[in-house]
């Protein structure tokens, strides 16, 4: 079936083009009133036109969602993770739906350096939902984020020399950047 022409300019070279496929991702920091943080993340998979599924013989309307589903994970000030819980509203097979279970061997490890090794460790890649885990990396970075405010007017980590560990953690922060020249000159290696 030809998708309906929904087409847009690319911006770089003004050839047109054909939407075919959209993936939402929507990320969300919350704090709770138990003294807790949670952090959501939803995505969902939609195409422009409706096709039946091949392995069900289910159709999807044109928008509707091939995917719809999201992790939350609830954590203290320390990025330790305390419960987690996964939901699955829409996926391409009943299967799909049990793909979140093996999420809970999550709880207590931190999202702090070792995140991402440490949840492969846990969740092997036939025992969990590919499209759930991916969503688990960016989930940490809203964790921080979200504690960003809890943060202000802290002193900056710093190694053993003084030196602040945010410097060359990306390209911001990059040493021979202005950030860096303006908030620690003393560790800048910027060119006069």
């Amino acid at each position: 079936m030809e998708p309906k022409a929904n087409t847009h300019a690319a911006s770089s070279d003004g050839v047109q083009r054909v939407e075919i496929h959209t993936r939402q991702i929507e990320l969300k920091g919350y704090q709770r009133s138990d003294g807790l943080y949670e952090v959501e993340a939803r995505m969902s998979d939609r195409k422009p036109h409706a096709f039946t599924t091949p392995w069900s013989g289910r159709t999807v309307l044109a928008y509707g969602a091939t995917h719809d589903m999201g992790v939350r994970l609830v954590f203290d000030t320390d990025m330790t993770v305390h419960d987690v819980e996964t939901f699955t509203h829409d996926a391409p097979y009943p299967a799909c739906f049990d793909g979140g279970k093996p999420f809970k061997a999550l709880i207590g490890l931190s999202m702090k350096q070792g995140w991402t090794r440490a949840v492969n460790e846990c969740l092997p890649s036939a025992s969990r939902c590919t499209h759930l885990k991916e969503l688990l990396n960016p989930l940490a970075t809203v964790a921080f984020q979200s504690l960003t405010m809890l943060r202000l007017g802290q002193p900056h980590q710093v190694d053993d020399n003084g030196r602040p560990l945010k410097i060359d953690s990306c390209f911001a922060y990059a040493s021979h950047g202005p950030v860096v020249a303006q908030l620690w000159p003393e560790h800048s290696t910027a060119s006069p």
